[in-house]
Protein backbone atom coordinates (compact mmCIF):
# COMPACT_ATOMS: atom_id res chain seq x y z
CA UNK A 1 0.00 0.00 0.00
CA UNK A 2 1.40 3.33 -0.75
CA UNK A 3 0.87 6.84 0.99
CA UNK A 4 -1.66 7.83 -1.26
CA UNK A 5 -3.69 4.80 -0.94
CA UNK A 6 -2.81 4.99 3.38
CA UNK A 7 -3.64 8.22 3.09
CA UNK A 8 -7.47 8.07 1.40
CA UNK A 9 -8.23 4.73 3.54
CA UNK A 10 -7.52 6.47 6.44
CA UNK A 11 -9.32 9.71 5.54
CA UNK A 12 -12.77 7.11 4.96
CA UNK A 13 -12.22 5.42 8.15
CA UNK A 14 -11.65 8.09 10.55
CA UNK A 15 -15.26 9.72 9.52
CA UNK A 16 -16.91 6.24 10.70
CA UNK A 17 -15.04 6.23 14.17
CA UNK A 18 -18.22 6.64 16.56
CA UNK A 19 -16.28 6.24 19.64
CA UNK A 20 -12.57 6.54 21.68
CA UNK A 21 -12.35 2.56 21.37
CA UNK A 22 -12.91 2.57 17.61
CA UNK A 23 -10.57 5.46 17.30
CA UNK A 24 -7.46 4.01 19.20
CA UNK A 25 -8.31 1.03 17.01
CA UNK A 26 -7.75 3.19 13.88
CA UNK A 27 -4.75 4.51 15.71
CA UNK A 28 -2.97 1.20 15.69
CA UNK A 29 -3.75 -0.26 12.44
CA UNK A 30 -2.39 2.84 11.17
CA UNK A 31 0.65 4.14 13.34
CA UNK A 32 0.77 0.67 15.39
CA UNK A 33 4.74 0.23 16.52
CA UNK A 34 4.18 -3.54 14.77
CA UNK A 35 1.68 -4.03 11.82
CA UNK A 36 0.91 -0.33 11.48
CA UNK A 37 0.17 0.59 7.80
CA UNK A 38 2.13 3.80 7.55
CA UNK A 39 4.67 2.28 10.05
CA UNK A 40 5.89 -0.63 7.83
CA UNK A 41 6.20 2.28 5.01
CA UNK A 42 8.90 3.95 7.36
CA UNK A 43 10.35 0.94 8.30
CA UNK A 44 11.18 -0.59 5.08
CA UNK A 45 13.04 2.76 4.08
CA UNK A 46 15.84 1.13 5.07
CA UNK A 47 15.96 -1.43 2.41
CA UNK A 48 15.59 1.59 -0.38
CA UNK A 49 17.59 3.80 -2.84
CA UNK A 50 18.87 6.72 -1.52
CA UNK A 51 16.76 8.25 -4.22
CA UNK A 52 13.51 6.24 -3.09
CA UNK A 53 14.43 6.96 0.37
CA UNK A 54 15.07 10.99 -0.04
CA UNK A 55 11.51 11.16 -2.30
CA UNK A 56 9.10 8.53 0.08
CA UNK A 57 10.47 9.46 3.78
CA UNK A 58 9.56 13.40 3.74
CA UNK A 59 5.96 12.05 2.61
CA UNK A 60 5.39 9.56 5.41
CA UNK A 61 6.70 11.76 8.06
CA UNK A 62 4.32 14.52 7.03
CA UNK A 63 1.78 11.88 6.86
CA UNK A 64 2.20 10.99 9.79
CA UNK A 65 2.34 14.23 11.30
CA UNK A 66 -1.22 14.97 9.73
CA UNK A 67 -2.58 11.92 10.82
CA UNK A 68 -1.85 12.19 14.57
CA UNK A 69 -3.67 15.91 14.26
CA UNK A 70 -6.45 14.16 12.89
CA UNK A 71 -6.77 11.71 15.69
CA UNK A 72 -5.52 14.40 18.48
CA UNK A 73 -8.75 16.63 17.21
CA UNK A 74 -11.08 13.72 17.01
CA UNK A 75 -10.67 12.62 20.31
CA UNK A 76 -11.46 16.33 21.71
CA UNK A 77 -14.80 15.78 19.50
CA UNK A 78 -15.68 12.39 20.54
CA UNK A 79 -14.65 13.63 24.40
CA UNK A 80 -17.06 16.59 24.20
CA UNK A 81 -19.87 14.94 22.52
CA UNK A 82 -19.71 12.02 24.85
CA UNK A 83 -19.35 14.96 28.44
CA UNK A 84 -22.63 16.86 26.62
CA UNK A 85 -24.61 13.26 26.21
CA UNK A 86 -24.07 12.29 29.90
CA UNK A 87 -23.96 15.52 31.43
CA UNK A 88 -26.95 17.09 29.60
CA UNK A 89 -24.76 19.92 30.01
CA UNK A 90 -26.25 23.94 30.55
CA UNK A 91 -23.58 26.46 30.40
CA UNK A 92 -26.21 28.67 32.70
CA UNK A 93 -25.54 26.68 35.27
CA UNK A 94 -23.24 28.01 38.08
CA UNK A 95 -20.28 25.51 39.09
CA UNK A 96 -19.98 22.99 41.30
CA UNK A 97 -17.46 23.66 44.45
CA UNK A 98 -14.99 21.34 44.84
CA UNK A 99 -14.78 19.67 47.91
CA UNK A 100 -11.27 20.47 49.61
CA UNK A 101 -10.13 19.01 53.01
CA UNK A 102 -9.52 20.31 56.73
CA UNK A 103 -7.16 20.24 59.48
CA UNK A 104 -8.65 17.41 61.97
CA UNK A 105 -10.31 19.30 65.05
CA UNK A 106 -7.63 18.25 67.11
CA UNK A 107 -4.61 19.63 65.39
CA UNK A 108 -6.43 23.16 64.97
CA UNK A 109 -6.62 23.29 68.38
CA UNK A 110 -2.94 22.41 69.36
CA UNK A 111 -2.17 24.77 66.79
CA UNK A 112 -4.55 27.97 68.51
CA UNK A 113 -2.48 26.12 72.13
CA UNK A 114 0.80 26.59 70.11
CA UNK A 115 0.40 29.88 68.59
CA UNK A 116 -1.24 31.05 72.00
CA UNK A 117 2.10 29.74 74.08
CA UNK A 118 4.64 30.63 71.40
CA UNK A 119 3.49 34.67 71.37
CA UNK A 120 4.31 34.28 75.13
CA UNK A 121 8.06 33.04 74.44
CA UNK A 122 7.52 29.39 74.62
CA UNK A 123 9.53 26.91 72.99
CA UNK A 124 8.01 23.96 71.17
CA UNK A 125 9.87 20.85 72.32
CA UNK A 126 9.09 17.30 70.86
CA UNK A 127 10.31 13.47 71.87
CA UNK A 128 10.00 10.37 71.69
CA UNK A 129 7.17 8.06 72.34
CA UNK A 130 8.81 5.08 73.00
CA UNK A 131 10.61 5.85 76.39
CA UNK A 132 12.74 4.10 79.14
CA UNK A 133 11.43 3.78 82.42
CA UNK A 134 14.02 6.12 83.89
CA UNK A 135 12.90 9.41 81.92
CA UNK A 136 9.03 8.38 82.31
CA UNK A 137 9.39 7.48 86.01
CA UNK A 138 12.45 7.56 88.05
CA UNK A 139 13.27 11.05 87.00
CA UNK A 140 10.44 11.94 88.05
CA UNK A 141 10.26 11.75 91.45
CA UNK A 142 8.29 8.12 90.76
CA UNK A 143 10.78 5.31 91.28
CA UNK A 144 9.99 1.21 91.39
CA UNK A 145 8.09 0.97 94.46
CA UNK A 146 6.27 4.10 95.01
CA UNK A 147 2.03 4.10 95.05
CA UNK A 148 2.04 6.94 92.60
CA UNK A 149 2.61 4.41 89.69
CA UNK A 150 -0.38 3.03 90.13
CA UNK A 151 -2.02 5.97 88.48
CA UNK A 152 -0.51 5.55 85.47
CA UNK A 153 -1.62 2.07 83.62
CA UNK A 154 1.13 1.86 81.49
CA UNK A 155 1.99 -0.05 78.59
CA UNK A 156 5.10 -2.20 78.54
CA UNK A 157 7.27 -3.26 76.01
CA UNK A 158 8.60 -6.95 75.82
CA UNK A 159 10.93 -7.22 72.47
CA UNK A 160 14.17 -7.50 73.70
CA UNK A 161 15.72 -6.27 70.58
CA UNK A 162 14.99 -2.59 71.67
CA UNK A 163 15.57 -3.44 75.08
CA UNK A 164 17.96 -1.61 77.23
CA UNK A 165 20.26 -2.84 79.80
CA UNK A 166 18.68 -2.43 83.31
CA UNK A 167 15.40 -0.49 82.37
CA UNK A 168 12.30 -1.35 80.81
CA UNK A 169 11.10 0.24 77.43
CA UNK A 170 7.11 1.38 77.44
CA UNK A 171 4.92 3.60 75.96
CA UNK A 172 5.45 7.11 77.51
CA UNK A 173 2.17 7.92 79.73
CA UNK A 174 2.68 11.29 79.89
CA UNK A 175 5.11 13.86 78.30
CA UNK A 176 7.22 14.87 81.37
CA UNK A 177 9.66 12.68 80.12
CA UNK A 178 10.58 14.92 77.53
CA UNK A 179 10.87 18.08 79.99
CA UNK A 180 13.29 15.32 81.68
CA UNK A 181 15.40 15.17 78.12
CA UNK A 182 15.33 18.80 77.83
CA UNK A 183 16.90 19.54 80.89
CA UNK A 184 19.54 16.76 80.31
CA UNK A 185 20.84 18.79 77.45
CA UNK A 186 19.90 22.74 78.04
CA UNK A 187 20.75 25.13 80.97
CA UNK A 188 17.99 27.64 82.41
CA UNK A 189 16.72 29.93 81.92
CA UNK A 190 14.12 28.26 79.45
CA UNK A 191 10.26 28.35 79.03
CA UNK A 192 8.85 25.49 77.26
CA UNK A 193 5.87 23.19 75.93
CA UNK A 194 5.55 19.73 74.95
CA UNK A 195 2.59 18.57 73.00
CA UNK A 196 2.54 15.26 71.98
CA UNK A 197 0.44 11.63 72.15
CA UNK A 198 0.74 9.87 75.15
CA UNK A 199 -0.56 6.39 75.93
CA UNK A 200 -2.34 4.69 78.71
CA UNK A 201 -3.73 1.14 79.29
CA UNK A 202 -7.54 1.85 80.58
CA UNK A 203 -11.24 0.85 79.58
CA UNK A 204 -12.20 3.21 76.90
CA UNK A 205 -15.57 5.40 77.82
CA UNK A 206 -16.91 8.92 77.32
CA UNK A 207 -13.98 10.63 78.51
CA UNK A 208 -11.15 8.15 78.68
CA UNK A 209 -8.97 6.49 75.78
CA UNK A 210 -6.73 4.34 75.58
CA UNK A 211 -3.84 7.16 73.41
CA UNK A 212 -4.91 11.21 73.97
CA UNK A 213 -2.67 14.11 73.17
CA UNK A 214 -1.01 16.14 76.38
CA UNK A 215 0.77 19.38 76.53
CA UNK A 216 2.91 19.89 79.02
CA UNK A 217 4.19 23.44 79.60
CA UNK A 218 7.75 24.18 82.21
CA UNK A 219 9.41 27.68 83.01
CA UNK A 220 12.69 27.52 85.08
CA UNK A 221 14.81 30.00 86.13
CA UNK A 222 16.25 31.56 89.71
CA UNK A 223 13.65 33.17 90.86
CA UNK A 224 9.94 31.67 89.19
CA UNK A 225 7.09 31.58 91.64
CA UNK A 226 3.28 30.68 91.75
CA UNK A 227 2.46 33.99 91.04
CA UNK A 228 4.20 33.75 87.70
CA UNK A 229 2.35 30.33 86.90
CA UNK A 230 -1.05 31.83 87.58
CA UNK A 231 -0.40 34.45 84.98
CA UNK A 232 0.73 32.24 82.38
CA UNK A 233 -2.25 30.16 82.80
CA UNK A 234 -5.06 32.68 83.20
CA UNK A 235 -3.59 34.17 80.21
CA UNK A 236 -3.39 31.36 78.34
CA UNK A 237 -7.23 30.77 78.89
CA UNK A 238 -8.14 34.27 78.57
CA UNK A 239 -6.96 33.68 74.79
CA UNK A 240 -8.13 30.42 74.38
CA UNK A 241 -11.66 30.75 76.18
CA UNK A 242 -12.34 34.35 75.83
CA UNK A 243 -12.06 36.98 78.46
CA UNK A 244 -15.24 36.28 80.96
CA UNK A 245 -13.33 33.30 82.78
CA UNK A 246 -13.26 32.13 86.67
CA UNK A 247 -10.42 30.94 87.68
CA UNK A 248 -10.01 28.46 90.82
CA UNK A 249 -6.73 27.13 92.22
CA UNK A 250 -6.86 24.14 94.58
CA UNK A 251 -4.24 21.93 96.25
CA UNK A 252 -3.22 18.62 94.75
CA UNK A 253 -0.79 16.04 94.51
CA UNK A 254 1.40 15.08 91.85
CA UNK A 255 5.30 13.53 92.81
CA UNK A 256 7.26 15.20 90.21
CA UNK A 257 6.31 18.86 91.97
CA UNK A 258 5.64 20.32 95.35
CA UNK A 259 3.69 21.77 96.30
CA UNK A 260 0.97 20.70 93.49
CA UNK A 261 -2.32 22.27 92.68
CA UNK A 262 -5.10 22.30 89.84
CA UNK A 263 -6.79 24.58 88.37
CA UNK A 264 -10.49 24.94 87.60
CA UNK A 265 -12.04 27.68 85.56
CA UNK A 266 -15.56 28.59 85.42
CA UNK A 267 -17.74 28.77 82.04
CA UNK A 268 -21.32 28.77 81.82
CA UNK A 269 -22.03 28.72 86.09
CA UNK A 270 -19.74 25.36 85.69
CA UNK A 271 -16.82 24.99 87.22
CA UNK A 272 -14.27 22.51 85.22
CA UNK A 273 -10.90 21.42 85.71
CA UNK A 274 -8.11 21.88 83.39
CA UNK A 275 -5.07 22.05 84.29
CA UNK A 276 -2.53 19.56 87.03
CA UNK A 277 0.85 21.70 88.02
CA UNK A 278 2.60 22.87 90.45
CA UNK A 279 6.45 23.56 91.23
CA UNK A 280 9.16 21.62 89.99
CA UNK A 281 10.42 19.00 93.05
CA UNK A 282 13.76 19.10 94.16
CA UNK A 283 14.55 15.59 93.38
CA UNK A 284 13.89 16.24 89.65
CA UNK A 285 16.24 18.90 89.17
CA UNK A 286 19.01 16.73 91.16
CA UNK A 287 18.14 13.74 88.46
CA UNK A 288 19.18 16.35 85.96
CA UNK A 289 21.87 17.98 87.60
CA UNK A 290 20.49 20.96 88.22
CA UNK A 291 21.29 22.68 91.84
CA UNK A 292 17.43 22.49 93.48
CA UNK A 293 19.01 25.41 95.93
CA UNK A 294 19.87 28.03 93.22
CA UNK A 295 16.47 27.46 90.60
CA UNK A 296 12.77 26.82 90.68
CA UNK A 297 10.47 26.34 88.42
CA UNK A 298 7.07 25.31 87.84
CA UNK A 299 5.16 23.15 85.34
CA UNK A 300 2.13 21.96 84.25
CA UNK A 301 0.16 19.67 82.11
CA UNK A 302 -3.12 19.60 79.94
CA UNK A 303 -5.20 17.36 77.97
CA UNK A 304 -5.86 18.36 74.24
CA UNK A 305 -9.18 16.66 74.42
CA UNK A 306 -10.30 17.62 77.09
CA UNK A 307 -10.29 21.54 76.19
CA UNK A 308 -11.63 20.90 72.76
CA UNK A 309 -14.36 18.93 74.17
CA UNK A 310 -15.37 21.92 76.79
CA UNK A 311 -14.42 24.58 73.61
CA UNK A 312 -16.79 22.73 71.15
CA UNK A 313 -19.04 20.95 73.14
CA UNK A 314 -17.55 17.44 71.96
CA UNK A 315 -19.65 15.11 74.48
CA UNK A 316 -17.60 11.91 73.88
CA UNK A 317 -13.42 11.43 73.68
CA UNK A 318 -14.48 8.52 71.15
CA UNK A 319 -15.62 10.64 68.44
CA UNK A 320 -12.05 12.32 67.66
CA UNK A 321 -10.67 9.07 66.49
CA UNK A 322 -13.57 7.56 65.05
CA UNK A 323 -12.73 8.69 61.71
CA UNK A 324 -16.83 9.50 61.27
CA UNK A 325 -17.12 12.15 58.56
CA UNK A 326 -20.25 13.08 59.97
CA UNK A 327 -18.13 14.36 62.68
CA UNK A 328 -14.87 15.83 61.34
CA UNK A 329 -16.66 17.70 58.84
CA UNK A 330 -18.25 19.89 61.33
CA UNK A 331 -15.31 21.97 62.66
Amino acid sequence: MDIDKIKKSFLEEIEKVKNIQGLERLRIKYLGRQKGHLTQILRSLKDRTVEERQKVGPLANALRKEIEELLDKKSTDLKAKTYNLKANLDITRPGLKPKTGHFHLLTQVERQIRQIFTSMNFSVVEGPEIEDEFHNFDALNIPKDHPARDCWNTLWLKNPKFQIPNSKLLLRTHTSPVQIRYMETHQPPFQIIVPGKVFRYEATDASHETNFYQIEGLIVAESVSLANFKFVVEEFFKKFFGKNIEFRFRPSYFPFVEPGLEVDIKLKKEWLEVIGAGMVHPKVFKAVNYNPYELTGFAFGLGLERLAMIKYNVPDIRLFHSGDLRFIKQF
